[in-house]
């Protein structure tokens, strides 16, 4: 972790540090803060209560020093500035840390084509109230009437093959004050998150992956005007021309064809590919894939058969046609080692780190965004999971590595040594 830290963000106590403190006197510093609260979800405490006790032990304050260069305050402490400190500050901490990771070139043997990076769009559920929290909740009422308010947050995450799924820009899903029309919702959102992207990565290649939700023409106009190329799940009832078309080019008959035979130790899997370019719809030139995939269980000889279905801006051909249907599949990456490992793989997401704030819960998502960073740093590198076996698993280390913050000590001229050591970071 420390070595993570010290080879990609050396300069972290500094960028943070650049955050203005808008208080007039406070015995921590605001990066010390800060620090604090990316911390507690780094270590997966799950509460500001079960990182207070933590802190208690006088091992572990002092190994947070020599890791973090700070000290550790009381999270009572860090929740008045969270309360109170803007909420792009943070996120604009977070995007600087994701730039630094693409100029070094970090990510780029993962990207489609060699030169786009795969960004998923999806909206996800965060905190339930049974009254309202504040003005922007969004609102449900059952068909008995009752009414339960709700904070939904729209994300854009950069996926890879091997498990990456990183925070690049946020969008909260929420009501205007006052009186409105219509509530927020997942499509509106990605209108404003669109504008977010862009700006924050201008010029990064892009090709966006989306749920059956996003195949619309509004979607289309956003990407063909930011040059962003698309891979979205197409659904039956999605887009009834296209739909149209495709079953009457089938019906003529296609060469655009292709079958790929995979080998694993437990399984043989066939992709059968077909796919059809040069669909117009509104405008856009549109292209249809599908990949009908065949996998025999060896020791049952069992077949599963699934089939999956996308539109692209992509023109497909024989040799491209695996990587652009593979690329949309990626989209579940932003559920899986996205949400759901945020939910429920020690970070917490759905817990109420304040009950009472909305700037709180959205500075407290982007600390969780920025220690979820850090670890998949540390989690996906190729010296981490060498320690990764079927009993020893992510979760064992972790509680490892918490108990020896408790109760043993960090040697401070090894740290010095280990960190000066020339190494090289390497992701499978």
């Amino acid at each position: 972790m420390c070595r993570v830290i010290n080879q990609y963000f050396p300069d972290l106590i500094e960028r943070i540090g650049e955050i203005e403190d808008y208080r007039h006197k406070s015995e921590y510093h605001l990066t010390e803060l800060i620090i604090a609260c990316i911390a507690m979800f780094i270590f997966k405490e799950g509460s500001r209560n079960a990182f207070n006790n933590d802190r208690e032990e006088a091992n572990f304050q002092k190994n947070f020093r020599q890791i973090f260069k700070t000290r550790l305050p009381h999270m009572d402490t860090v929740n008045d500035v969270m309360v109170r400190l803007k909420t792009d500050e943070l996120e604009k901490l977070k995007t600087s840390m994701v730039r630094t990771l693409i100029e070094k070139k970090v990510l780029h043997k993962f990207r489609l084509f060699k030169k786009y990076f795969i960004v998923a769009v999806d909206g996800t559920g965060v905190h339930n109230f049974s009254e309202r929290h504040c003005e922007h909740c969004l609102t449900k009422t059952s068909k008995k009437g009752k009414v339960t308010f709700f904070h939904n947050v729209m994300e854009a995450k950069l996926l890879c093959p091997n498990g990456f799924s990183i925070s690049l820009a946020t969008e909260w899903i929420e009501n205007p004050e006052g009186d409105f029309d219509k509530q927020d919702c997942e499509r509106k959102a990605f209108k404003r998150l669109a504008v977010k992207l862009k700006k924050s990565y201008p010029r990064l290649p892009i090709c966006i992956a989306a749920d059956g939700l996003y195949p619309t023409k509004p979607f289309f106009d956003i990407c063909e005007q930011n040059d962003w190329l698309y891979i979205v799940t197409f659904k039956e009832g999605n887009l009834p021309s296209v739909w149209d078309k495709v079953d009457v080019l089938l019906g003529i008959g296609t060469d655009d064809e292709r079958i790929l035979q995979i080998s694993e130790a437990n399984h043989e899997i066939t992709q059968e590919f077909c796919w059809i370019n040069k669909i117009d719809y509104a405008g856009h030139e549109l292209s249809w894939i599908e990949c009908i995939e065949y996998t025999r269980h060896i020791k049952t000889n069992e077949v599963e058969i699934t089939s999956f279905v996308h539109l692209t801006n992509i023109d497909v051909t024989f040799h491209n046609a695996p990587e652009v249907s593979q690329s949309g599949r990626l989209r579940w990456k932003i559920e899986n080692e996205g949400f759901n490992c945020q939910k429920n793989h020690g970070y917490n997401l759905k817990h109420k780190y304040s009950r009472t704030s909305y700037c709180a819960t959205k500075n407290y998502y982007q600390c969780l965004q920025i220690a979820h960073l850090v670890n998949q740093l540390v989690e996906l590198s190729n010296d981490f999971l060498s320690l990764v076996t079927k009993k020893i698993t992510i979760k064992q280390l972790w509680k490892y590595l918490i108990a020896f913050l408790l109760y043993d000590l960090i040697d401070a001229d090894e740290l010095s040594s280990f960190l000066k050591r020339r190494c090289q970071i390497r992701f499978g």
